[in-house]
């Protein structure tokens, strides 16, 4: 089972969970930047929720379906068609052989995830098949998906596939329920944040403008930072800082004031000021932020944070139970 690149679009990547445990080493984590959408797309077509998977920034890619394949679409609205028919997201979507897929343009959104039942196939390294762009290592030959590229599919021992008996003559099929997502992906958000470690380096009037104003997002901006545009936040006394380890989510401010929001392919160590940490739960709407987009930040205590990433979870396992429910009902359905 394959799938070849028709149009390469701005940027796609094979990317899956990313590189645990490397950091040490100096290694990045890489993987998805909306972790969200990711899983959703693995359970959708029934796989563990940690398959590699396409990550679709923007617009113009187009990939031709070499076998019959059961696909889900999730994540940003990047207007998917096929034979000129618009392709349903969050759901599973079975696609026949010869099918092609395009996205055409960011209607809400900048990144989407296209999962495939079984999984996209290519070498693990460091126990991941994410790709990071930087280091070249991981995906397809360690950078981003090209015209006439061949991407083959692990094989699925999923009995879901059985979707495909409704297929007819349409280009694809798919069910009349789906996964909706919890979460909004506009160009405006309020993402939450606790403080960061060098938080009270920085001017009163500073760590006030940053959590009153609103910031928008630089063009610049990708896989390795958000760059942020907006008030110049000042230091109490402006100094260098030994670099440390930074995360996800990771805000920091270098010389110029303006801040940098860390995302999937940042370094592992870091030595501007850090005057916030984005709470996991919404590192997805800043990963869907396109340039242009606006943010602005409200402040929530450690335990806050706990206890939005323990409800997440607790919706999230509701979810994969009720994708698994539905998925069986389809596959009761054909028999």
């Amino acid at each position: 089972m394959s799938l070849e690149v028709l149009k390469r679009g701005l940027l796609a990547t094979v990317q899956d969970i990313g590189r645990r445990g490397y950091g040490k080493f100096g290694v990045g984590t890489s993987g998805v930047m909306d972790s969200y959408a990711y899983s959703l797309a693995n359970w959708l077509v029934g796989n563990n929720g940690e398959e590699a998977a396409l990550e679709i920034t923007w617009y113009g890619f187009a990939v031709k379906f070499l076998s019959d394949t059961l696909v889900s679409i999730t994540g940003a609205d990047l207007a998917p068609e096929s034979g000129g028919l618009s392709v349903p997201m969050w759901r599973p979507v079975f696609f026949r052989q010869g099918s092609e897929l395009i996205f055409k343009r960011p209607v809400s959104g900048c990144r989407s995830y296209v999962a495939v039942s079984g999984g996209i196939d290519v070498p693990e390294v460091m126990g991941s098949r994410s790709t990071n762009l930087r280091a070249g290592i991981g995906g397809l030959n360690g950078r981003a998906l090209e015209s006439g590229d061949v991407i083959h599919i692990q094989h699925s021992a999923s009995s879901y596939i059985r979707l495909s008996d409704r297929s007819e003559n349409s280009p694809f099929q798919t069910v009349k329920w789906s996964a909706a997502p919890h979460m909004t992906y506009g160009g405006s958000q309020v993402i939450r944040v606790t403080r960061g470690r060098q938080f009270e380096d920085f001017h009163q009037e500073a760590r006030d403008r940053f959590f009153q104003s609103e910031y928008s997002v630089k063009p610049e901006s990708d896989r390795m930072g958000y760059r942020l545009s907006g008030p110049v936040l000042g230091m109490e006394c402006p100094r260098e800082y030994i670099s440390e380890g930074v995360a996800a989510g990771t805000v920091q401010v270098p010389a110029d004031g303006q801040p940098i929001v860390l995302m999937a392919d940042r370094q592992t160590l870091g030595g501007y000021p850090k005057i916030a940490q984005v709470a996991s739960v919404d590192l997805p709407r800043v990963a869907q932020l396109p340039p242009g987009g606006r943010v602005r930040f409200q402040e929530i205590s450690h335990s806050e944070s706990e206890q939005l990433c323990f409800e997440q979870a607790r919706q999230m396992r509701l979810l994969k139970t009720m994708i698994d429910s539905k998925l069986k009902e389809e596959n009761n359905a054909a028999d």
